[in-house]
């Protein structure tokens, strides 16, 4: 019975290596998408929601559409890795030299001796490239 099952499970997983529409229906829902429809050149840049075996349910401009399996030639997506935040830190020393007579009198009064200043930024990566995931006529 084992057995059986492993074999089910390696011919699920060899037929779903070789139908390049089972990339599109494991995409996760609200992945950037670009679809390719038959004869036009510019693309659909939409989010994904689900893709059944003749379908493809995206939303674009907050509405949901769909397009059939035969009407689409391409399909590319986003990789939905999150953006690396960059840290940069920036740290100056000096040694101030002032004049100990010309020190100005007061609470804090200007003393020879190290200074410095710390500065920190923070920068976003920007989004990853698309894949292409599907694309009509791909070898099996």
């Amino acid at each position: 019975m084992l057995r059986c099952l492993l074999f089910v499970l390696a011919a699920a997983t060899a037929f779903a290596a070789e139908d390049p529409w089972a990339k599109v229906k494991a995409i996760k829902s609200g992945t950037e998408l670009r679809v390719y429809k038959k004869g036009s050149t510019q693309p659909l840049l939409v989010k994904m929601d689900e893709a059944t075996d003749d379908r493809l349910v995206f939303v674009n401009k907050n509405e949901q559409t769909s397009l059939d399996k035969e009407e689409i030639d391409r399909v590319d997506a986003r990789p939905s890795n999150k953006r690396a935040v960059t840290k940069e830190t920036k740290e100056t020393m000096s040694d101030s030299n002032a004049d100990p007579r010309s020190a100005i009198p007061g609470p804090q009064p200007n003393r020879p001796g190290p200074t410095g200043s710390s500065s920190t930024s923070f920068s976003m990566g920007g989004k990853p490239d698309f894949e292409t995931v599907y694309r009509r006529g791909m070898k099996k």
